[in-house]
């Protein structure tokens, strides 16, 4: 069995997906053919210019360890839906393809996975859920990069469970770029990502997540997460002009939770408090975006969460955050802005 699969959705990335892909291909100590490796799954999501062509040249040069999928253009989320289809390995790793991994910490975790898929090939326990490493925000035209690591938060050198996580800090939330899945734990938690939607890596930290019961923390800052390309879809204009897929998202999170099967208290707060900071950021792009219609949908937003579950309304509505984007009038909203614009500069997300 190999350890890891590492899925690389892509389109049109020819000016970057090398840099990504040599990154990820191991050592030959650890190549694809041999017990406990790795293999890589180039996703060529329906790409128009070279990037087909070029995972193809890595596949070539590297059998047993690179595969291509080429597939009509679905998105972000079918592109990784693909990836997890085709995966083999015991856990599961998405790297976007104008990211990359920290070569030393990148050896760090195919030894730590090797170890715990040891333990599942022959049914014993000690393989966790979820493996959690740092990652790093490589801003463009920013030389002071930005770690968020969680050493406050885990413990090291072992196999924990939720009642031995710490206190996170706002900002410091487990993305997609700090999560390697379980196989089976991924699998089994039912998730579907909706085809065509930006933000879909939202729903991919958050859905499984209610089926994570034990985690390893690895304190390496090993992913690369680039921010500042042109058209990205994290930048606010973007985010802004895609609000209705952000919408989605948000409301898709939304019915994933059910408070009564998260029995565990500091993993039910966890749950609550990123789906707290995720509607929040929907609510400021649309007191951003201004006009009615948007304000209608912000309004749209808050009544389908209370509609949903009142006690999980609650929980978000009369929470700091849920209070501070439902100040009333101009004023208010304007004082919103102001203290979301304010937190972007203290915390550094986006």
């Amino acid at each position: 069995m190999k350890a890891l699969s590492v899925i690389v959705p892509c389109y049109n990335s020819q000016d970057y997906i090398r840099r990504c892909v040599d990154s990820l291909l191991p050592d030959g100590a650890l190549s694809g053919n041999t017990r406990g490796g790795v293999e890589i799954l180039i996703v060529n999501d329906g790409s128009t210019d070279q990037t087909g062509a070029i995972a193809e040249e890595y596949q070539k040069r590297h059998p047993g360890i690179v595969r291509v999928i080429h597939q009509e253009n679905g998105g972000h989320g079918a592109a990784v839906m693909t990836g997890i289809t085709h995966s083999t390995g015991a856990f599961i790793k998405v790297v976007d393809s104008d990211d990359w991994v920290d070569a030393a910490s990148y050896a760090k975790v195919r030894e730590t996975l090797t170890l715990f898929t040891s333990f599942i090939e022959t049914d014993t326990p000690g393989a966790p859920d979820m493996v959690i490493c740092n990652f790093v925000y490589e801003k463009q035209g920013k030389e002071r990069k930005t770690a968020i690591r969680y050493a406050n938060v885990f413990p090291q050198g072992r196999v924990f469970g939720w009642n031995e996580t710490g206190q996170f800090r706002k900002g410091q939330y487990l993305l997609m770029h700090s999560i390697i899945y379980r196989a089976a734990v991924l699998r089994e938690s039912g998730m579907e990502l909706p085809r065509h939607t930006f933000y879909v890596d939202n729903l991919y930290a958050y859905i499984p997540l209610k089926n994570v019961r034990t985690l390893f923390y690895l304190d390496v800052d090993f992913y690369h997460y680039y921010i500042g390309r042109e058209g990205q879809s994290v930048n606010e204009e973007s985010m802004i002009r895609m609000i209705d897929q952000q919408l989605l998202v948000n409301r898709m999170m939304v019915t994933s939770l059910d408070l009564d099967t998260v029995r565990n208290k500091r993993h039910r707060n966890y749950l609550l408090s990123y789906l707290e900071i995720v509607t929040m950021v929907s609510s400021i792009m649309l007191i951003r975006a201004g006009g009615d219609g948007n304000l209608q949908k912000k309004k749209s937003l808050w009544d389908f969460i209370r509609n949903y579950n009142r006690r999980l309304h609650f929980r978000l509505r009369y929470g700091f955050l849920g209070r501070l984007v439902n100040l009333p009038g101009p004023t208010g909203r304007s004082v919103s802005v102001s203290v979301y614009t304010l937190s972007q500069r203290i915390i550094g997300f986006n």
